[in-house]
């Protein structure tokens, strides 16, 4: 911590991690505005602001009420995934997949808990657009048992693909997130290869 707190600064950053350890989420804005008796939710934002400037807490961008404590960030890891290519997100294809090498990746900012049975697959293909995966993404996935709607890398038929599981009745088969694609339905076999359960998102041009 660069800067020493002020005695509310050190108020605040209590009731944050007094909050997180009961609730497991950060109180609003304007819950610090309400048990400070601040005038607005201005004036507890400022305070966040000057906690993250001085090194107390880290906010993550683009997530509402997420902040991460100094003291948490040796607890937080970053891991390496295995890389097994690619995966159609189209048409099957026939495609062995190989390991390709690793990918590090925060915890913290995905949100999941890699475990031995975690991989990662390269998105080829547009079928899954309305579910926001692109061509180009990076999908990482879990060997699990599939639950009715869940994104899975499937191999069906021989061919492997990225779909959403669909049951109905007794009977699974997968759909694509793009009308332009037909479901696919195992004429001999349907074997789930892993569940997606994060999503890296292709920047580039």
């Amino acid at each position: 911590m660069n800067e020493p707190l002020t005695q509310r600064q050190q108020e605040i950053l209590d009731y944050l991690k007094e909050s997180q350890r009961l609730r497991g989420v950060m109180p609003s804005t304007r819950e610090i505005q309400e048990s400070f008796g601040f005038a607005s939710q201005t004036a507890a934002m400022s305070h966040l602001r000057a906690l993250e400037r001085k090194g107390a807490i880290q906010r993550l961008p683009g997530k509402a009420r997420a902040v991460i404590f100094p003291e948490d960030l040796d607890r937080e890891e970053i891991v390496d995934i295995p890389i097994y290519g690619d995966i159609a997100a189209g048409m099957a294809q026939d495609v062995a997949p190989d390991k390709e090498g690793c990918l590090s990746i925060d915890i913290a900012s995905l949100g999941i808990r890699p475990t031995a049975r975690t991989f990662a697959l390269r998105v080829r293909g547009d079928s899954m657009i309305n579910a926001h995966i692109c061509d180009g993404d990076t999908v990482i996935l879990e060997f699990r048992e599939p639950r009715r709607g869940d994104v899975v890398a499937a191999l069906i038929d021989g061919e492997t693909t990225l779909k959403r599981y669909v049951m109905e009745g007794r009977k699974a088969y997968l759909r694509a997130e793009n009308d332009d694609y037909p479901d696919l339905i195992p004429a001999r076999e349907l074997i789930i290869q892993g569940v997606m359960i994060g999503l890296l998102r292709n920047h580039g041009g």
